[in-house]
């Protein structure tokens, strides 16, 4: 499950699922929900995924601007992911692959414009057999 959550000036993005990698593109969903139509999102473009970083916070705030950089340079949309998270010599890995398709105004009803992720109220936490994964964007 994804969703949106009210932040004074900014916006609150929020992924849960039954592991990381699931939370992880259920924010990235909830991410793209921010600046358009995510079900009207097809999966024609397909783009890798590595990353690595220290913890996994940092790693939930590096696939997010990552995805805002592929989204600027590309064109492109992303709404579903096929995503592989581990911990490797101490150091957190996320690899794999984002699906969507370019850009169209006219078809994904664009809402607004994200432009960078913040680590404002970030939280990458497991509550019982539930992953959660938040954090604010600025819009």
């Amino acid at each position: 499950m994804h969703e949106l959550f009210e932040h004074k000036a900014d916006t609150g993005i929020r992924g849960t699922g039954n592991s990381y990698e699931e939370a992880f593109a259920e924010c990235a969903r909830s991410m793209c929900q921010a600046m358009a139509d995510v079900n009207k999102i097809g999966a024609k473009e397909h783009e890798k995924l590595d990353l690595e970083t220290k913890d996994l916070e940092e790693l939930l705030v590096a696939f997010l601007n990552h995805l805002l950089y592929l989204k600027d340079v590309k064109g492109t949309f992303y709404n579903k992911f096929d995503l592989y998270i581990t911990n490797v010599g101490g150091k957190w890995q996320l690899k794999g692959t984002a699906h969507g398709e370019k850009i169209d105004r006219k078809k994904h009803r664009a809402k607004g414009e994200v432009k960078a992720v913040t680590y404002h109220q970030l939280k990458v936490e497991k509550k019982g057999e539930e992953y959660l994964v938040q954090c604010v964007v600025d819009v």
